[in-house]
């Protein structure tokens, strides 16, 4: 069956959005997350675009409904944690044209976390979107993976080619499943992810499309950054690939207690209207979202503070999922 998958920027009919709700795994984290999330989803809604909000239970919708707008959706599903990029369903097309929800294995980034909820949330999502499912036959997360549109994705060798993700696959194996159950027939394998990313490398915190055959990748801030190397190596991979590449300050190095965390401005959610970039109090914030804007002339750039929802292990890219309009 021939499939496609839109470029992030095409016409999206919704936008769900993963509302934190968990204190054993948020702990002082939680109120500050819920209002970062809450400002996401606010910032969405503002432009017009349905939002819905996905909350664990009638405690969580109660404390959503606190800081989201009238016109943003709650909508109820069992899960453990936000990151719905990754657990959810990826919306995409058949031949004929027809949406449906692509669901693949999940199994907490390698084994990592494993949580209540995460196994199942796919296919609810996709049930209350009224989109018929297929279950692929191999373990693959949406951050791991990024697409202009054209047949293009670009991924990461550390996460796909991770053993603990699908030790029985080849690179052959994987590649003929991207193109069996998403339609890529061409793929950009870039090397190694984030410094820190429990994800194992995934490219939504490290590059992204922003038109046809345009990447954006970061570029370091300071000599002491941390992903120097990695952002080299991304940037010389898709010149070599044929890709025109352009550049975002990368938010520099940024450590809790010795430890480095995988901030990153490449986790920003497009929308219909609105682009929302992460911030987290760093001074390349300003510069980042300045040049980000530059990208997207045709859509509002915000940047809404997510140094909280970083402690939980992504940002607004990492805990959304949005649907496309029919094509």
């Amino acid at each position: 069956m021939t499939v496609y998958m839109p470029a992030e920027w095409a016409q999206q009919d919704w936008i769900w959005i993963g509302f934190p709700a968990d204190g054993s795994l948020w702990e002082q984290d939680l109120i500050p997350a819920q209002e970062q999330m809450a400002a996401f989803a606010n910032a969405v809604a503002e432009t017009g675009q349905e939002v819905r909000l996905v909350v664990r239970d009638a405690a969580n919708e109660a404390r959503a409904r606190e800081l989201v707008s009238a016109s943003v959706r709650c909508e109820r599903h069992a899960y453990g944690d936000i990151w719905i990029r990754d657990s959810g369903p990826l919306v995409i097309f058949d031949g004929e044209g027809s949406r449906f929800g692509q669901r693949f294995g999940f199994n907490g980034w390698g084994g990592k976390f494993i949580l209540d909820g995460d196994q199942d949330i796919g296919a609810t999502m996709a049930d209350t979107g009224n989109l018929p499912a297929q279950m692929a036959d191999w373990i693959l997360e949406g951050g791991a993976i990024d697409t202009d549109g054209t047949g293009l994705v670009v991924t990461t060798e550390q996460c796909l080619l991770n053993p603990n993700r699908n030790p029985q696959l080849t690179k052959a194996d994987i590649e003929m499943r991207l193109q069996r159950d998403l339609g890529f027939e061409r793929i950009l394998w870039l090397g190694d992810g984030l410094l820190g990313d429990h994800t194992d490398g995934h490219v939504d915190n490290l590059a992204r499309f922003i038109a046809p055959g345009v990447l954006a990748v970061p570029s370091p801030s300071g000599t002491d950054d941390p992903n120097a190397a990695v952002y080299a190596d991304a940037r010389a991979r898709a010149l070599d690939f044929g890709l025109q590449v352009r550049e975002i300050p990368s938010p520099g190095l940024m450590d809790e207690g010795g430890i480095v965390e995988p901030a990153s401005y490449m986790n920003f959610a497009i929308c219909n209207q609105v682009v929302v970039v992460p911030t987290y109090g760093s001074y390349h914030d300003d510069a980042a979202i300045e040049a980000i804007a530059d990208l997207f002339p045709g859509r509002a750039v915000v940047g809404v503070p997510s140094d909280a929802v970083l402690t939980g292990g992504g940002s607004f890219h990492c805990s959304s999922q949005h649907a496309p309009s029919a094509v």
